[in-house]
């Protein structure tokens, strides 16, 4: 009787979870699958250049590397160290985007990018898939070169200067970046979880320098994601934020009297001076 009584309380949350779970992944198909092939159906190929180039430039660019000399050549284009100086960091960064690890399998990485940069191009737009590839890049190596400059400690939060010989992860970061920014917005929590969730796991499993910059990126996609639709606010924030001014009392300078126009009519004559004679009566003959 103990136990229909626990079964009776339990299928109504039961039922409620089940509930939620249908409406969650009914709508993350719709906003992750539906809506894209909907964009793709109606702007055809055109809609998936970003991703033709991304694939095609990984492709490009591992052939090359299959060569020594080719490969001194991608390493000067788009090989990005902690060890090299900051400007010629941010000047790789973007071709970096390009270049494969290559202790990773290239066909496979090839897969996650063309589908990462497919699925933003089409629900984000080009400007904004491009924005945030490059922001969730920029911030791994960026906070990569902080934490070797830091050093071994602080908590597990500094890394060895031995990494600084380590190249960047590439296009990973990147990818990343994007499924992570994209289940923000869209509201998907199966995309997190495989692409935020499998990027926590491998820096637990692998703690090497990739599996940080790995959390970076996922952690600034989410800032970004977080912020998304917000700019009318933010920018009321920030005037907000900003010291406004008090105009102090202005100095008065003394005004001239305007000066009346002279005119023709508003010459008034002066009057005349009495003549001597004036008033008399003229004086007759007989008078003379």
């Amino acid at each position: 009787m103990t136990a229909e009584r626990h079964l009776d309380r339990l299928r109504p949350a039961a039922a409620r979870l089940a509930r939620f779970t249908g409406r969650t992944l009914r709508g993350e198909w719709h906003a992750i699958v539906v809506d894209p092939v909907r964009q793709l159906a109606r702007r055809g190929l055109s809609g998936l250049l970003l991703a033709f180039v991304a694939a095609f430039g990984v492709i490009f660019f591992h052939d090359i590397a299959q060569r020594p000399t080719g490969a001194m050549w991608v390493t000067r284009l788009g090989g990005v160290k902690a060890d090299l100086p900051l400007w010629l960091s941010l000047l790789r960064t973007p071709v970096s985007l390009y270049v494969p690890a290559l202790d990773l399998p290239v066909w496979a990485g090839i897969t996650q990018l063309f589908l990462a940069f497919a699925l933003a191009e089409l629900t984000l737009g080009r400007s904004r898939t491009l924005a945030i590839a490059y922001a969730t890049t920029l911030a791994g190596t960026l906070v990569a070169r902080l934490m070797i400059a830091i050093g071994p400690g602080w908590s597990g939060l500094g890394l060895p200067a031995a990494c600084g010989q380590v190249l960047d992860t590439g296009p990973s970061a990147a990818v990343v970046g994007l499924f992570t920014y994209l289940s923000v917005v869209r509201r998907a929590p199966v995309v997190f979880t495989l692409t935020g969730g499998s990027m926590v796991w491998e820096s637990i499993a692998v703690p090497n320098l990739a599996g940080r910059e790995h959390l970076i990126a996922v952690g600034s996609a989410v800032v970004l994601g977080l912020l998304h639709g917000r700019r009318a606010q933010l920018r009321a924030l920030g005037r907000s934020l900003l010291p406004t001014r008090t105009p102090g009392p202005s100095p008065t300078a003394p005004t001239a009297s305007p000066a009346l126009p002279v005119t023709a009519s508003a010459t008034v004559p002066a009057p005349a001076s009495p003549h001597p004679t004036a008033g008399r009566t003229p004086m007759t003959s007989l008078e003379r």
